[in-house]
């Protein structure tokens, strides 16, 4: 363990120093660290050190703490706190930067991408490759190589001669003189006199170079402004016909400051406008219902088999137009609303041969809850899903087309944006809508790019829009605004009082100005060491926590929905209005009797022959249709409805088709007769087998819709001469699971697996480093002890005697190599009983899994 007041020479120390509450920090922040666990503090730092870890820990910082570690890539290696204050507040200072500073620099500390005090701070190797500039990779800042890095490859004269014009005295070696040109470009007021004697050209062309890329052309025989500027080495060449602004020279031009324009504070999440919460929560509550009739339309519309499948998997386009066009909504609305059923595990593949999408079991469930219940399980789908709706129609990588329910929708980065914009939503006053390029600007801050990945910024940025408009189609937002049952589903607090900037802003501001005071430019934070937090932002909920956050939102939501109707208005036009939801068996019975004309706050319902025909041949009797339009009608039942059933039904079962392959039958010949003679019957083929009876080589089902096509009724008989009765069918795929959200690497650990972890990183850094003893044990570079199997017995044995504690090596079962700290409470059996410091707890180990044994030394 190192010393406390010695500062630490490596990240390890720096590990090593921490209290378990700050490597819980690290962890959390830091998921992928403990995947699989480390085995102590050493493996833990080069972990923590790789590539792909620090990229992924940098693409997470907010603006200003990445704006800190782009500073600390350009500054000296190591820079103290005053040196990286100076390069983001400037010359001049700026208090807000100054306060919002020891924020940056905790954040950085608390995820292992610096470490080391206040005086010697150092960002990590990887970090600072990343972010220092190269040709190759120019920085973030813009800023380019030092003096001594674009001077690397000049020859010695040619290093004298810049030195001597510059107005420098010649020294006797390269170093001495690159030196001397650092010192001069760092020194403002030499710095000052000696760009005043520019000539106004070649401050032209330090002008253009400031602020990045700080590279430019020129020609063998460059321009006498050119020639001033290379003569004095304010451009360096790095290569034929390429030039460089020195890195000390843009900061002198600069004023100090390695950002054009640092962003300390989030920026705040503006209002567009502003509604009574009343009028929010009821839109929100009629988009509620709106959802759930949608998502019942288009899965009562796949009720006998759904659209086929794609070879590739996925809707095809014709038939997500079939869909957009069935629930009357643009394509990219269907897709939402196919792939939001998907996600809710209320819609999946059968499985068959030939594979079509169907309603799963789940969905007959589902239409049994009451409907608070069914658009809490919907919306909860929608803000845990993966599945991106919005990517419908687009290219993928590799330019192939992506298709509702196809592969190639996940976006692990969905949940989280999902989440976060409606938390912004949450922190505005009650009923206010925000600007959606503020919520933009303010995700844009929190996550911003690294470098020209464009790609990674825009597709944040559709996920917000995205979630914008899908909320509103959801429910979850009412004329833009957040309800309150949206504000119950994300577990969110009342909305506050105040006014909408200072909401969205958080608490950034206040700490700023309080640390600004606090602080002088001068003066040394104290606070630097220990964990600042971060700006508060709530972490999606846990399952559970969702669950429970869900059902308190279906609380709120339900009484705003409204109540099922047992009732229909019939009118004399051969129409039926239903002025509002109808009950389930009065919705399900209506829809076979009639069509729907209109669909809206109240839905037309029109009889025609056809469906009355459809609900005959449901198995319904023309006494069961009046008794139930008697029952349901607030008015009286219209006279031409009753003729319209009654003459149906006269006509209905008058015609008997069975299998001839197919047949017609009927009392009267004068009937048969007119079918001969129409000419659309000779698609049919039809022959007379006697004076009642046709015959075809056409099937049953064909020659019933050919008779229903020419105005006839026909009715279906079985073998025996039966009616048959045709009930409507829904086919269901097998039972399905809902989609697996795609996590974004590891997901966080909860408190136990962390404390778990630390105590085992703990035990094996105790392990690897606590002194031994010299004996006869083999150790090499951290390998495990190598002893006999007599030695290993005879040091247990006496350990278990002094009640000391050993090291051993030890290779499990599987073959894992490890390095524990144990006590020996008795060894016996073949058997050591010991309790291990590494997994604080007694175990009992086979002696012949122990590689080798060490005593450690007293201290």
């Amino acid at each position: 363990m190192s010393n406390p007041a010695t500062p630490p020479r490596s990240l390890a120390e720096a590990l090593r120093a921490r209290d378990d509450a700050s490597l819980a920090v690290l962890l959390r922040a830091r998921p992928d660290l403990i995947t699989p666990v480390p085995t102590d503090l050493t493996q833990l730092a080069t972990r923590a050190g790789t590539r792909a870890s620090v990229l992924r820990a940098l693409e997470r910082l907010d603006r200003f703490a990445l704006q800190t570690a782009e500073a600390l890539a350009v500054a000296g290696d190591p820079a103290s706190y005053q040196e990286v204050l100076g390069l983001l507040a400037g010359d001049g200072g700026d208090p807000v930067v100054a306060g919002q500073l020891p924020r940056a620099v905790a954040a950085l500390r608390d995820q292992a991408l610096v470490w080391g005090d206040d005086d010697r701070l150092r960002l990590v190797r990887t970090a600072r490759e990343v972010l220092a500039p190269s040709p190759q990779h120019p920085s973030p800042t813009g800023l380019g190589p030092t003096v001594r890095e674009a001077t690397a490859g000049m020859s010695p004269g040619r290093i004298q001669e810049i030195v001597a014009t510059a107005g420098l005295p010649s020294t006797h070696d390269s170093v001495s003189a690159v030196d001397a040109l650092t010192k001069l470009f760092g020194h403002r007021k030499k710095m000052a006199k000696l760009l005043a004697a520019a000539p106004a050209e070649s401050r032209e062309v330090l002008s253009r170079l400031v602020w990045g890329p700080p590279y430019g052309q020129i020609t063998p025989e460059p321009a006498a402004h050119l020639r001033w500027l290379l003569d004095r080495g304010l451009l360096l060449p790095t290569a034929p016909g390429t030039v460089v602004l020195p890195r000390e020279v843009a900061l002198h031009l600069r004023e100090g400051r390695a950002h054009r324009e640092p962003e300390p504070v989030p920026p705040a999440v503006e209002p567009a406008a502003a509604h009574r919460p009343q009028v929010v929560d009821a839109t929100a509550a009629g988009q509620a219902y709106t959802a759930l009739a949608t998502v019942e339309e288009l899965l009562k519309d796949w009720d006998e088999g759904g659209p086929a499948v794609l070879r590739a998997g996925g809707l095809s386009v014709r038939d997500l137009k079939r869909t957009a066009v069935a629930l009357d909504v643009p394509e990219p609305v269907a897709a939402f609303w196919v792939e939001l059923a998907y996600a809710a595990g209320l819609l999946a593949s059968d499985g068959e041969a030939d594979e079509r999408y169907a309603a799963t079991p789940a969905y007959d469930e589902w239409l049994d809850r009451p409907p608070a219940e069914r658009w809490a399980q919907l919306a909860e789908a929608w803000l845990t899903a993966t599945r991106t709706a919005g990517l419908v129609g687009g290219r993928d990588t590799k330019d192939r087309a992506l298709s509702a329910l196809g592969p190639g929708l996940d976006r692990s980065a969905a949940p989280e944006v999902r989440h976060r914009v409606l938390t912004l939503l949450a922190g505005l006053p009650e009923g206010a809508a925000p600007a959606a390029d503020s919520v933009l600007a303010r995700l844009r801050w929190e996550r911003p790019l690294r470098g020209p990945q464009q790609q990674g910024e825009d597709l944040r940025g559709r996920l917000a829009r995205w979630t914008l408009s899908e909320a509103e189609l959801l429910g979850v937002t009412g004329r833009g605004a957040l309800s309150a049952h949206g504000r119950a589903l994300l577990g969110a607090p009342p909305a506050p009082a105040t006014t909408a900037s200072a909401s969205a802003t958080g608490s950034a501001s206040a700490p700023a100005s309080a640390s600004a005071e606090a602080s002088g430019p001068g003066d040394k934070l104290p606070v630097h060491h220990h964990h600042v937090p971060a700006l508060p932002t709530p972490a999606p909920l846990t399952p559970p926590e969702q669950a429970v956050a869900a059902a308190a939102a279906a609380r709120l939501l339900a009484p705003l929905l409204p109540e099922p109707l047992d009732h229909v208005l019939l009118q004399a036009d051969l129409t039926a209005v239903a002025p509002g939801p109808l009950r389930r068996p009065l919705a399900d019975a209506l829809g076979v009797l009639a069509d729907v004309e209109s669909k809206g706050g109240a839905t037309v319902y029109r009889f025609t022959p056809g469906s009355v025909r459809r609900a005959l041949d449901a198995g319904q009797t023309a006494a069961d249709l009046h008794a139930f339009l008697a029952t349901h009608s607030r008015t009286p039942v219209p006279q031409p409805l009753t003729y319209l059933i009654d003459d149906v039904a006269r006509r209905h079962g008058h015609l008997r088709v069975g299998a001839a392959s197919a047949y017609v039958r009927c009392d009267d010949d004068t009937v048969l007769n007119e079918i001969m003679a129409d000419k659309r019957a000779s698609g049919l083929r039809l022959r007379r087998l006697a004076p009642t009876v046709l015959a075809t080589q056409a099937d049953p089902a064909t020659l019933l819709e050919g008779l229903r096509a020419m105005g006839f009724a026909p009715a279906a008989e079985s073998a025996e001469g039966d009616v048959l009765v045709t009930r409507a069918h829904a086919h269901r795929s097998p039972p399905r699971t809902a989609p697996e959200p795609v996590p974004d690497g590891p997901p966080p650990p909860d408190a136990t697996l962390l404390a778990a972890a630390i105590r085992a990183i703990r035990a094996g850094d105790l392990a690897a480093t606590t002194p031994r003893k010299s004996t006869g044990a083999v150790v090499q570079g951290g390998e495990l002890p190598r002893t006999t199997p007599a030695e290993t017995l005879a040091t247990m044995q006496a350990a278990v005697l002094t009640g000391d504690t050993v090291w051993i090596g030890y290779v499990n079962a599987e073959g894992t190599a490890s390095q524990r700290v144990i006590a020996p409470i008795r060894v016996e059996g073949g058997f050591v009983t010991a309790y291990d410091h590494t997994a604080d707890e007694v175990r009992t180990y086979p002696l012949h899994r122990v590689t080798g044994v060490a005593e450690l030394a007293e201290d």
